[in-house]
């Protein structure tokens, strides 16, 4: 079948900041990393990639459907830009309908004997440092707040999540207050577990009536989101992907350019009057204590892990790039059901749905690619 090429229109106004994509190509050998050093990201320094996902299915069986997420953020942190693909497929982007994450869909008849898709997405980063001495962000829209508040099917607010957020917050005055007593409490009694697959369910309710807190970034954020919901600070979470090495050193901080399997990270971000939209990574300070150095760190103030754990309280590196923020997503076309989230390429084929979690059996491969001004 004769391969089709297209390109998407412009996603946003943002991507007449950048110029046409260049040819495909491989991903830059990631740099030697810096020695660990303190760990203190900042706002402003834009930097622009180029993110490569590639699909190839080996061994096709019947229809097949595959689903990419594509960058659809755009804000103070990031402009997601334009995007170019290639495949033997019939291809299209299309959203889903309740939170407006965006992805490329790709139906491959039966007849196809090697399917096969490749998609480019260029954008462009900066870190976060939130100022506290500054309250001059503008009111978000009271309808969005709520929206914000609310409960998904993994994400529950009431019951034991709300009874736990009610005693982590008590004697806190106002949000901020909240937010930081909730951060404290994850750090504190969730731990990063290497075991679980993936990033994690984030079937927060299930981890606390079993008390089984550990797990990676989709569950120990989506427990931060839900303790702040629940006691009613707007609160979600950002599902991305590291690209690059951490500037200050940290490997568990760190994405490698030409192989980003497994490279996917969720942040979170909660809603505080005054200062809007504050970045939020308890998870990645758990990932610091267990990982980071040869043996498990159990506190905060060891100095390894003082610094992120402070920084991540308002601030995150901008060597990470977000898909979406979407919950309960369902996939258009799909026979299956819907995800909690949408953070990996997803297909189906006659059989059913693809492993997503194990990219070397379904094939997929990411890269990443710096544009230097």
């Amino acid at each position: 079948m004769t391969t089709v090429r297209r390109s998407f229109l412009k996603n946003t106004a943002a991507a007449a900041m950048a110029a046409a994509l260049p040819a495909l190509g491989f991903a830059q050998a990631p740099a030697a990393p810096a020695s660990r050093r303190n760990f203190a990201p900042q706002s402003g320094g834009w930097r622009t990639f180029e993110v490569t996902t590639r699909v190839d299915i080996p061994k096709p069986e019947g229809v097949t459907r595959v689903w990419l997420p594509i960058p659809s953020v755009n804000s103070d942190y990031q402009h997601s830009l334009e995007n170019g693909f290639s495949s033997n497929g019939t291809a299209k982007l299309v959203q889903d309908g309740q939170d407006g994450a965006k992805m490329l869909y790709v139906e491959f008849a039966a007849s196809e004997a090697k399917p096969f898709v490749e998609i480019t997405s260029r954008v462009q980063t900066q870190g976060r440092a939130m100022d506290w001495s500054q309250k001059t962000a503008k009111a978000e829209e009271a309808d969005t707040l709520r929206y914000f508040t609310r409960a998904t099917t993994l994400i529950p607010t009431d019951g034991i999540v709300r009874k736990t957020a009610l005693a982590a917050t008590q004697g806190a005055r106002g949000d901020v207050e909240k937010a930081q007593k909730l951060y404290d409490w994850i750090v504190a009694n969730t731990y990063r577990e290497p075991k679980v697959r993936g990033c994690g369910e984030g079937d927060i309710k299930t981890m606390l009536e079993t008390g089984n807190l550990g797990g990676k970034c989709a569950d120990l954020n989506a427990l931060f989101v839900g303790l702040c919901r629940s006691v009613g600070v707007p609160a979600r979470d950002v599902y991305g992907i590291r690209l690059v090495p951490s500037a200050f050193g940290y490997k568990e901080l760190s994405g490698n350019p030409a192989s980003l399997k497994g490279a996917q990270h969720c942040r979170s971000e909660v809603y505080l009057k005054g200062y809007g939209w504050v970045a939020m990574d308890p998870a990645d300070v758990a990932k610091v204590m267990r990982l980071e150095t040869a043996d498990w760190i159990k506190n905060t103030t060891n100095p390894v892990v003082a610094p992120v754990n402070k920084a991540l309280f308002g601030g995150w590196e901008g060597n990470w790039m977000a898909y979406n923020t979407a919950h309960d997503v369902a996939l258009p076309n799909s026979k299956g059901d819907k995800l909690g989230f949408l953070m990996y390429p997803v297909g189906e084929n006659a059989a059913g749905r693809f492993d997503s979690y194990a990219p070397d059996d379904f094939k997929y491969q990411i890269t990443a690619r710096e544009i230097k001004a």
